[in-house]
């Protein structure tokens, strides 16, 4: 695809953390992990992981099922659309990323923290807020993605938080309360084979920021994700066997006056094959008030944001993104793009 050009870069050229001794607690893993993740997140604001929580077998058996529901039948996934709490598929069309003409050749599978009828925000209509939707033609779906995949990322995802609060200064669980019930999502992505006929500006994704705090993303070993470096070089980043690869987000950003760097990121599905993975996205409670002064500012730095309220934040992005009504936008990915 010559309009989406990028620099190859090495595995080398990027971090990799070895999280293992942070995951097992170990004496002073906290603060060298800390420094590490520091030097990433001021830097690309992208590293590798390995040693994590999602261990082959999990990622395995989630691949599998990713597979086995995006090339299944389509009426199958009609049954589980997304809903109004953005839970369920997407198809091929339906996300504008901000600033694009094109909408995107992807199709999504997305879920969140379960919660019962009973439970406050849910009877409050809280968005994000509410159970999720599982594909009754695949009953082992919801083990696999669910208690495997989204479980382990989110262990992940608090352990990475904990070193984060130690780099900026904080005690360790400094920001575990506004986790304890968390909007972190989990997404499987599909991205069909992309034919060279589609015309320019054509992406599986977009370029565009992550909207929350941490991303973790698990890739199969196609490529095809690319990242703007902070001259506006466009890197072509390959996937590492093993590892996760963490992004910062808005949020994150924002909560850390600007410390940390939410990246401009891509994909573009050029192998002529199919492509798949998976993301964790952990992101605070809704109702978490995301202000840079409570994380400490160094000395004689301003706030550079206003407070703002983490639901609401996240609830403006998806509106934006995710429009189910698009008007005036080109949608030739989804005219000539199949759906399973």
């Amino acid at each position: 695809m010559p309009y989406a050009q990028a620099r190859p870069v090495t595995a080398e050229e990027i971090p990799i953390i070895d999280v293992g001794p942070l995951m097992a607690e170990q004496p002073g893993a906290l603060e060298s992990t800390a420094e590490a993740i520091m030097g990433a997140s001021q830097g690309l604001g992208f590293y590798y992981i390995r040693n994590h929580a999602v261990t082959t077998e999990i990622r395995e058996q989630a691949f599998a099922a990713s597979r086995a529901f995006f090339l299944g039948s389509v009426e199958a996934k009609r049954a589980i659309a997304t809903n109004d709490i953005n839970r369920g598929w997407m198809g091929i069309g339906e996300a504008l990323m901000t600033g694009a003409t094109r909408t995107d050749l992807k199709e999504l599978f997305s879920w969140g923290l379960e919660l019962g009828p009973d439970d406050p925000e849910v009877q409050a209509g809280t968005p994000f807020r509410g159970p999720n939707q599982w594909p009754q033609s695949s009953p082992t779906m919801r083990s696999a993605i669910y208690d495997g995949f989204y479980a382990a990322g989110c262990r992940t995802g608090a352990a990475l938080l904990r070193a984060v609060c130690v780099g900026l200064g904080l005690k360790p669980d400094a920001l575990a309360p506004c986790f304890e019930k968390p909007m972190a999502r989990g997404q499987l992505i599909y991205y069909p084979p992309q034919p060279a006929d589609m015309g320019e500006e054509q992406f599986g994704v977009s370029a565009h920021t992550d909207f929350g705090c941490l991303t973790m993303v698990c890739q199969d070993d196609l490529g095809g994700l690319q990242v703007q470096s902070r001259d506006g070089e466009w890197l072509a980043i390959p996937p590492v066997e093993g590892t996760l690869l963490v992004n910062v987000g808005d949020l994150l950003a924002r909560w850390s006056n600007g410390r940390f760097a939410s990246t401009l990121h891509r994909v573009v599905n050029s192998s002529g094959k199919e492509r798949f993975s998976m993301a964790v996205f952990y992101d605070p409670a809704y109702h978490t008030v995301i202000d840079p002064r409570d994380l400490g500012l160094p000395p004689g730095d301003e706030p550079r944001f206003e407070a703002t309220v983490a639901g609401e934040h996240q609830l403006a992005r998806f509106n934006q993104v995710f429009a189910h009504d698009l008007k005036g936008i080109d949608k030739a990915a989804a005219a000539h793009a199949p759906t399973s």
